[in-house]
């Protein structure tokens, strides 16, 4: 029997200080560091300690005393339950200064290394419909909340059966076979919503069953949605194939969307058999439609897939390759590196002015499409290498292709491999370009490079507004 600990109390009047880690905020109570989600910054709160740790606690704020002049209005209904959009009541303006000043923390604390005077942050033109992807899961078991349980009519003890209810959504944290049913989502053009509410509402009419992760079955597993600022839009659903009859149900499915919208150039699937929702190692398959579609940039086209990374602010990634083309002050003859190619955006990009462009990225299907985008752009200066970038990016690669001038890097979350910072190192660029989605892997990465590098420039840029997550471009020179 699971012993009930006794709740703590509730602290009252208690001022909000400032903006701390994964969008939460951060208070003092009896000089303990208390962290409370969802308020802002000089709002007056009573406190709900949730967690109570040996240096910190966790609190829900369950009143708001005195709301911060910092607040502003939510525009989304599911704002504090969906987990994403953290900072919607919390002003553009002092989301942009507390981006500038996560920047500024985690590479002077982690990083340790001598900083020049930050340029002033990019903020997003939009800050709603801003996204060109999203990814909804779909789940046997929707996640309720404690309002919703509590309009509840009574049950009986241990009915479960009750509360199973079918949804198309978005992960809640904590709960990985739960998914929270999103009925409109601001992060991307209406229309997306439109495609999966009707999606939804032809899988409930025709009984098509949601998919249990822990029993590890149900046809209706994931829907992706892309669009383009070619008005082209891409539908990815990933079934799990069981029954006999199950892959004509999923063409059904597919052919009324199809049907329903003629704005999709592309309606794809998966049979996805495997525990997680990734499918980068399996095949694709293209129902109806073309197999991807493009993005412009500069008059440059570029082929996605579905497999494909492309910056999901497709207007604010334009902004981000320009500074990253800045920092490489290019002049037409420089042998340019870009390593994590993606689809070959920046090397593309950046490749009319320089000699000669060599990108390496791990999926090959990404790679195709970056030899792809090249052809379609006629630009014939650049090479393209499909592998993993510790095992690729070698000392003998490098005298087989030249030492670089410049090296633009923009790697996962995880940053760059030891291995390959060593070979950087003694490949010794003349500058290094870092692009960067995690400034704390980023600042760990700069330290490594400090034996022989300085930072010279620093330029925050704002890709996802109302979140915490912030992109990063340094540049880092030679020190003579």
């Amino acid at each position: 029997m699971t012993r009930k600990h006794k709740p703590f109390p509730i602290v009252e009047n208690v001022t909000i200080e400032a903006v701390a880690a994964e969008g939460k905020c951060i208070t003092h109570i009896d000089e303990m560091a208390v962290f409370v989600p969802f308020v802002v910054p000089g709002d007056v709160v009573d406190l709900q300690i949730r967690k109570k740790k040996h240096k910190y606690c966790e609190a829900e704020a369950v009143r708001i005393v005195v709301p911060s002049k910092l607040r502003t209005q939510p525009v989304c209904s599911h704002f504090g339950v969906c987990g994403g959009c953290k900072w919607q009541n919390l002003l553009y303006s002092e989301q942009l200064k507390a981006k500038q000043q996560q920047v500024f923390d985690q590479l002077s604390r982690i990083g340790k290394v001598a900083l020049p005077p930050f340029d002033t942050i990019l903020g997003s033109e939009k800050t709603i419909a801003y996204r060109n992807k999203l990814e909804f899961g779909c789940a046997n078991k929707r996640w309720f909340t404690k309002e919703e349980l509590a309009a509840m009519p009574p049950r009986e003890e241990g009915n479960g059966e009750a509360l199973k209810e079918s949804a198309i959504g978005f992960h809640i944290t904590g709960s990985f076979d739960k998914i929270y049913p999103i009925e409109k989502c601001y992060l991307m053009d209406n229309l997306h919503n439109d495609i999966r509410n009707e999606l939804r509402d032809y899988a409930n009419a025709h009984q098509i069953s949601y998919f249990d992760i822990r029993n590890q079955t149900g046809l209706l597993r994931d829907i992706v949605i892309r669009n383009s600022n070619t008005g082209e839009w891409m539908l990815i659903v990933q079934f799990h194939f069981e029954q006999d009859d199950d892959k004509a149900r999923a063409e059904a499915l597919l052919e009324h969307m199809a049907e329903r919208f003629p704005q999709l150039t592309s309606v794809m699937y998966v049979d996805n058999q495997k525990c997680n929702d990734t499918f980068g190692d399996l095949e694709v398959v293209c129902y109806k439609g073309n197999d991807h579609i493009f993005e412009t940039m500069e008059g440059l086209r570029f082929k996605v897939g579905p497999k494909s990374f492309y910056q999901t602010n497709t207007d604010q990634a334009y902004h981000l390759y320009c500074v990253a083309r800045d920092f490489a002050a290019l002049t037409g003859n420089e042998l340019v590196y870009d390593l994590y190619t993606g689809t070959g955006t920046i090397a593309n990009f950046v490749a009319r002015r320089a000699r000669k462009v060599v990108g390496i990225e791990y999926v090959p299907e990404a790679i195709a499409d970056a030899k792809e985008n090249s052809r379609l752009n006629g630009i014939d200066n650049t090479l393209f290498y499909a592998g993993d970038m510790k095992d690729l990016l070698t000392d003998d690669f490098i005298a087989a292709h030249g030492r670089p001038d410049v090296i633009i890097t923009d790697p996962p979350r995880a940053g760059m491999h030891p291995d390959v910072v060593d070979v950087i190192l003694r490949a010794a660029p003349r500058r290094i370009v870092y692009v960067s989605c995690n400034p704390a892997t980023q600042a760990r990465d700069l330290a490594l490079l400090d034996v022989r590098y300085k930072v010279s420039r620093v330029q925050p840029v704002d890709m996802f507004p109302h979140t915490p997550h912030v992109e990063n471009v340094v540049l880092l020179t030679a020190i003579e």
